[in-house]
């Protein structure tokens, strides 16, 4: 077991961490756990019935979210020619071709997103090994094998966010800022939520989603009750 702190356990005496919470409850004690020196980060995580290692449950895409995640997202891009004025124009952080594959394989990574044009997938691909496991690998199920690189590096930059599941049938994902407050973090989770609800695979088998769990960096986390939290984000769907 690992051994925390004072002010963890602090926190867990002064706040339920073994009751489930609406998604609405939840954020209000997130907010008081949330008591770091620095704006500590809301990470999401969503027990699911998926086995990815079944094509047919799989589970991987991105979305918009509303109050965007309280970070700069730096965006590369692949591109030539008028895509990389495009992807300048739009805000992209770095832009280039075959010499930023180049720079790449040489041990580069200090970027969070990639986006590519289909044309340079062909110099791109050989960077699997590298940016895969990372999670940053342009993929055209999340939309970042695009001709539209204008519109798909603004959505980075404003807080677009990638989800998948993992393979213990896992969606982690970060929803904001401790700073965000109760009402921009419950947004925020209900359109990831959202998300994950309307792009079940075909796949899943029994119970979708079995549980979830939101933190603070340096807080407990807490659970909520997935059946009022699925009412809630159609009740605001409505």
């Amino acid at each position: 077991m690992p051994k925390h702190s004072k002010r963890f356990n602090k926190l867990v005496a002064e706040h339920s961490t073994s009751k489930l919470y609406t998604s609405t409850e939840v954020f209000d004690h997130l907010k008081a756990c949330s008591n770091a020196k620095f704006d500590e980060t809301i990470d999401v995580a969503i027990r699911t019935c998926l086995d990815p290692k079944y094509a047919d449950q799989q589970l991987r895409n991105s979305v918009v979210l509303p109050h965007g995640i309280g970070k700069t997202t730096r965006v590369v891009v692949f591109a030539s020619g008028e895509k990389a004025k495009e992807a300048e124009a739009a805000g992209a952080d770095f832009v280039g071709a075959q010499d930023l594959v180049t720079k790449i394989e040489g041990g580069w990574t200090d970027f969070d997103a990639a986006v590519a044009t289909p044309d340079m997938m062909k110099f791109v691909g050989k960077l699997g090994r590298i940016l895969g496991p990372r999670n940053l690998m342009p993929n055209p199920k999340v939309g970042t094998v695009t001709m539209d690189i204008g519109k798909v590096v603004q959505e980075l930059k404003s807080g677009k966010v990638q989800y998948r599941v993992e393979k213990a049938g896992i969606i982690h994902s970060i929803i904001g800022k401790a700073s965000f407050g109760p009402k921009k973090l419950s947004e925020n989770f209900a359109c990831l939520f959202s998300a994950i609800l309307k792009a079940k695979p075909s796949g899943a088998k029994g119970t979708y989603i079995k549980g979830i769990t939101i933190s603070s960096t340096m807080g407990p986390g807490f659970m909520i009750d997935e059946n009022l939290a699925r009412t809630e984000v159609e009740k605001a769907s409505i």
